[in-house]
C-alpha cells in the first residue's frame, strides 16, 4: 500500500512539474517507484525529452538504503590534464565489508559541461564516477542526469517557441534582453525546471505583475538567486516553484 501511495504521488508531481506525461513514461515512474523508492518530490527523478533520468541525490538515497558501506574516489592522473581542465576519477561503490567493489570511471571539461558550473570540472568529474559506479553496484539501468554531456548550441527559447523549456523575457528597457533569456534558458535546461513556474516565480520575486514590468537590474538579481538556490537547495526550489502551479487533481486508481 506503501508503493502505492508513493507512485500516486509521484505521478502527481510529475505531471506539476512537467504537465502532460506520456503513459508509457508514466508506468515506468510506478516500476522505479516500487523498484528503487524514488521520489520526484526529492528530486531523485529528471523527466528529459520523453525519457527519465536519475540524479545523484537519487542514487545516494538507494546506496543509504541499500546499507552502502563506502565509496572511494581517486584522480587519474595520467588520464587528466590540469591545464587543459579536464579530469579523470576512478570511483568504487562497496555494498558491504570485505567486499572488492563496484569500479567506474567518469571525466569532465569544458566541451562536455554545462556553462553555469565551467571552473568545476573535477567534481562534476567525481560525481560522475561516483554516479556510474552506483549504478554498476545496484543494477541501475537509467543513466544520470550529471552524466548527461552538454550541447554546445543554447537551447532556442523564443517567447512563442512550443519548446517547453522556452522563457519569455521583455524587449522592452531590460537591456540585453537576448542575453537575460539565454541565462535564464541555461538555469532551466540545466536543472530541468518548469519554464512557467520559473516565470511566475520570477515576476513574485521582482514584485511586478508580469517579468516584462521588471527593470534589468531586478531580472538580473533573480537570475543570480535562482543559480544559488538550485545549487545550495535545489529540492528546496522546486518545492518553491511548485507553490506557483496549480492544484493538481488526485489521481485515479
Amino acid at each position: 500500500m506503501k508503493n502505492r501511495t508513493n507512485a500516486t504521488f509521484n505521478i502527481q508531481c510529475a505531471r506539476a512539474m512537467w504537465g502532460h506525461v506520456p503513459k508509457i513514461a508514466i508506468s515506468n515512474l510506478k516500476s522505479l517507484t516500487d523498484q528503487y523508492g524514488l521520489s520526484v518530490a526529492r528530486g531523485d527523478l529528471q523527466f528529459l525529452n520523453g525519457r527519465w533520468y536519475v540524479t545523484h541525490s537519487g542514487l545516494l538515497g538507494i546506496a543509504s538504503r541499500g546499507r552502502c558501506v563506502g565509496i572511494t574516489t581517486a584522480v587519474q592522473e595520467s588520464l587528466s590534464d590540469q591545464a587543459a581542465k579536464r579530469w579523470v576519477f576512478r570511483a568504487v561503490v562497496h555494498k558491504s565489508r570485505g567486499s572488492s567493489g563496484f569500479v567506474a570511471y567518469g571525466d569532465a571539461d569544458p566541451s562536455n559541461v554545462s556553462p553555469l558550473v565551467r571552473g568545476a570540472e573535477m567534481r562534476v568529474a567525481e560525481t560522475r564516477a561516483v554516479n556510474r559506479a552506483l549504478r554498476k553496484a545496484y543494477g541501475i539501468g537509467l543513466c544520470s542526469v550529471e552524466e548527461l554531456g552538454w550541447q554546445s548550441e543554447p537551447p532556442k527559447c523564443a517567447g512563442n517557441s512550443r519548446n517547453p523549456n522556452s522563457f519569455h523575457t521583455s524587449n522592452g528597457s531590460n537591456g540585453n534582453p537576448s542575453r537575460l533569456r539565454d541565462q535564464l534558458c541555461l538555469l532551466i535546461r540545466q536543472y530541468n525546471l518548469d519554464p512557467s513556474l520559473v516565470k511566475a516565480y520570477a515576476a513574485d520575486f521582482c514584485g511586478t505583475e508580469t517579468l516584462k514590468g521588471a527593470s534589468r537590474e531586478l531580472v538580473e538579481s533573480f537570475i543570480s538567486h535562482l543559480s544559488s538556490s538550485a545549487k545550495k537547495d535545489l529540492d528546496g526550489l522546486i518545492c518553491k516553484l511548485n507553490s506557483f502551479s496549480h492544484p493538481v487533481e488526485e489521481v485515479k486508481q
